[in-house]
């Protein structure tokens, strides 16, 4: 019995040293581990701020220049409103100007008109006017009146424009019943000196 007791002792002893030598062993593992990523650890990091800084200065400058052209966009987009709606404006304005007239006052009336146009069109509106129109509504009491029911732009920039007009006249000579007409007119405006003025009419 005594035997078995001391050999089981010994047993013992010796399962207690190689566990103690297992866990000693496990021990230098998990030291070695933990060193080794002790040492990863900064480099990771540093991985991590490079991808950031790398990362972030492209989005930066993305995001920048997105910024630029939103606000490029609502400039151009607010120029563009405003050159169609002056441009529009002073069309119809002109065009009524250009075909309105009483016999009285022709010449006041169209010479009047002549300050909405420019280029080689206001010399040929000139020349007609002076040639035919005005001696014509003096000598047989023709009054015109023109209205614009409807306008549309087709084009416009900052220093030139198209606008598309629906013209209707009523012409009266001396005392026979009015005559009304209705015509499409093509009308290219020019900007010039801060004016938006008439360099073309043409009939559609």
């Amino acid at each position: 019995m005594r035997w078995f007791k001391h050999r089981g002792d010994e047993d013992t002893d010796a399962d207690a040293v190689e566990e103690a030598t297992v866990d000693e062993t496990q021990g230098d593992g998990t030291e070695d581990e933990t060193e080794d990523r002790k040492l990863m650890r900064p480099r990771r990091r540093a991985n991590w701020r490079r991808a950031i800084a790398y990362g972030a200065l492209p989005a930066a400058a993305l995001l920048m220049a997105s910024a630029a052209g939103f606000f490029k966009y609502q400039h151009d987009s607010a120029v563009g409103a405003d050159a169609v709606r002056e441009s529009v404006r002073a069309a119809t304005d002109g065009t009524v100007a250009m075909l309105s007239y009483r016999p009285d006052t022709v010449q006041k009336d169209l010479e009047t008109a002549r300050g909405r146009l420019t280029g080689t069109f206001l010399d040929e509106y000139t020349r007609l006017t002076h040639d035919v129109v005005i001696p014509g509504a003096q000598q047989k009491q023709i009054t015109a009146v023109a209205t614009v029911p409807a306008a549309a732009s087709t084009s416009a920039t900052p220093s030139r424009a198209v606008v598309l007009l629906f013209i209707d006249q009523t012409v009266t000579v001396g005392k026979d019943a009015p005559t009304n007409t209705a015509s499409t007119v093509r009308v290219t405006l020019d900007k010039v000196d801060n004016r938006w003025l008439i360099s073309q009419f043409d009939p559609v």
